[in-house]
């Protein structure tokens, strides 16, 4: 058995998964002032009655690390950063103390000018002042060289020997070169790093008390997971899981080889994602997160705020929904009328009305009523009807969005997580949705768009689908200067001597195999991991009339994808 957990903003739901097939699901509201304890107590009604024994796994998609950094919850980071020459020091600075040290090492990883360890110290003894104790440490070229990175480590560790401090090193974020994105990536890794940890902690203690010994895997931004363990090592990785789970569940719910738009409409956002034949679209760089541009790879996702809980309002006449959630429905007792309001008032939701609202159904449908006589009132329109125009408003904004989606990714390359497309335009065929208010959304989006819109069985826990069938996901990326000899794999910390006749074909090779150890290392199966190279190439050095070398790239991974499909899920 599988279990998936995963926590939106306004609800969690779990599944438990066995031989392709929905053994058990449920659906709680998201305590946001207890996030573990939300999880926890899913997690325990999932499980009451289950064999803990035969759980194979845990998968959990939470917004831990998202919600820590959008709301400002992060730890102090003290920034050590060796810019090197020609870059603006004011555009790098993201810690709460920042400190930019000389020295260099040029693009070929030749160390230019040493560091000066006065200023390291110097910066050591001001975080200590401020009682920091987490650190990110950045050098610009430290994909190919990764030398003053850990001796500025070693210092710190040497002055902080308390066993408290938790430091990243640039190099080990990601192999691309995008300076700016690296400081900012590795600030964030330290940031979320403690409320991350804690998290870690608990969960695994709350598990040992229950005897459960099954591996906890955490979603990541780009639709596959990693260990408990290993997130704890690179937080940042968990930001922006649970769309990342969204689109898994539709994955393995809705599967499609043509262009596609796939929408995930919860209580609090609509998340929008694009399908190239098939294929997801990928953030070329990095995902942005609050003003960070960081290089953490993610499917590509829109969020905007439109949900079933936002609330809805007239304002100078005119029909206006969230893009705030201001509580519950009206309906269950929250303050404002909201779109789910209207789907009760029509008769749109006898079925999906959560247990967990103890007021019977004639109380509910009441107060659903009561929401949309408030907005007709003020518009001079009857209940029923304001409802009507409430739910036709959510698919025209749906629309207006997606079209400016599309309008502005089919103005440059698509990206895939398969391969970058050149001239491809994205012409949707479908439209594939999931979420508490899909079956509603279905219909009115299939008459604006003019193209069938599908939703599954389960439509309401797809996410949690998702967050259980996503398998391991790696990405690394290769470099080799044969004049120097010298093999680097930054994201794995590895720089090996290699011989002077290493060629691409050698490199294939060794990448492959060292993408395949590091999805072990993340907790995935032999039979899970499916290796691929994404991007290669070879130039000729050349100095003067004689070729010294080559220069050799090459990025592999273990791309997204299901542990299994789901079995007998008949699409709407």
């Amino acid at each position: 058995m599988i279990v998936g957990i995963d926590m939106g903003g306004t609800n969690i739901d779990g599944v438990i998964i066995g031989k392709g097939k929905v053994i058990k699901a449920i659906k709680r509201p998201t305590d946001r002032s207890n996030l573990l304890g939300t999880i926890w107590t899913a997690l325990k009604e999932l499980l009451d009655g289950c064999d803990n024994a035969k759980i194979e796994r845990i998968n959990l998609s939470t917004t831990i690390s998202t919600n820590a950094i959008v709301e400002g919850k992060t730890s102090a980071v003290g920034m050590i950063i060796e810019p090197g020459p020609g870059m603006p020091y004011d555009t790098l600075a993201c810690g709460d103390e920042n400190i930019f040290i000389s020295g260099y090492i040029d693009h070929r990883g030749n160390v230019i000018k040493d560091l000066d360890l006065s200023e390291i110290e110097n910066g050591i003894r001001l975080f200590k002042e401020k009682n920091i104790k987490s650190f990110a440490v950045v050098s610009k070229f430290s994909t190919r060289n990764p030398e003053h990175e850990k001796r500025i480590k070693e210092e710190i560790l040497r002055h902080n020997q308390d066993d408290t401090a938790f430091i990243t090193m640039g190099h080990t974020m990601s192999g691309k070169l995008n300076f700016p994105r690296r400081v900012y990536t590795s600030y964030l890794n330290s940031a979320v790093h403690s409320t991350f940890k804690e998290f870690a902690e608990n969960i695994r203690d709350s598990l040992e008390k229950e005897g459960i010994t099954a591996p906890v895997f955490m979603l990541k931004a780009d639709g596959g997971t990693m260990s408990l363990y290993k997130a704890e090592e690179k937080p940042v990785e968990t930001i922006l899981s649970g769309p990342a789970a969204s689109f898994m569940g539709m994955s393995a719910l809705l599967p499609t080889d043509k262009d596609a738009i796939l929408l995930d409409v919860g209580g609090t956002t609509t998340d929008i994602f694009l399908l190239a034949d098939g294929i997801p679209l990928f953030e070329p760089l990095g995902i942005k997160i609050g003003e960070y541009k960081t290089l953490v790879r993610a499917i590509f996702t829109v969020s905007i705020g439109l949900g079933g809980d936002s609330a809805v309002s007239i304002h100078n006449g005119n029909l206006k929904i969230g893009p705030k959630r201001e509580g519950k429905p009206y309906a269950f007792g929250g303050p404002k009328p909201t779109p789910t309001d209207a789907m009760i008032i029509l008769g749109l939701m006898d079925d999906e009305i959560p247990h967990y609202v103890q007021d019977n159904i004639e109380t509910v449908r009441n107060r659903a009523r009561k929401a949309m006589d408030i907005l007709g009132r003020e518009a001079n329109i009857k209940p029923e009807k304001m409802a009507e125009l409430i739910l036709d408003k959510m698919g025209d904004i749906i629309k207006d969005k997606v079209d400016d989606i599309l309008e502005e990714v089919n103005q440059k390359p698509v990206y895939t997580i398969k391969e970058l497309l050149y001239g491809k335009k994205i012409e949707p065929k479908l439209i594939n949705i999931i979420g508490g208010p899909a079956k509603v959304l279905a219909p009115i989006l299939e008459e604006k768009f003019n193209i069938p819109c599908h939703y599954p069985n389960q439509y309401e826990v797809a996410n949690a689908i998702g967050a259980a069938l996503a398998r391991p996901t790696t990405e690394i990326t290769m470099h080799v200067d044969t004049y120097k000899k010298v093999l680097s794999v930054p994201e794995l910390g590895l720089y090996e001597k290699v011989s002077h006749s290493f060629n691409l074909k050698n490199a294939r090779e060794r990448a492959l195999e060292l993408v395949r150890k590091s999805a072990l290392n993340m907790g995935a199966e032999e039979r899970e991991i499916e290796a691929e190279i994404i991007e290669e190439s070879s130039f000729n050095m050349v100095r003067g009339f004689y070729t010294t070398g080559k220069d050799i790239r090459v990025k592999a991974q273990i791309r997204p994808g299901l542990i299994h499909q789901m079995r007998g899920d008949e699409n709407d």
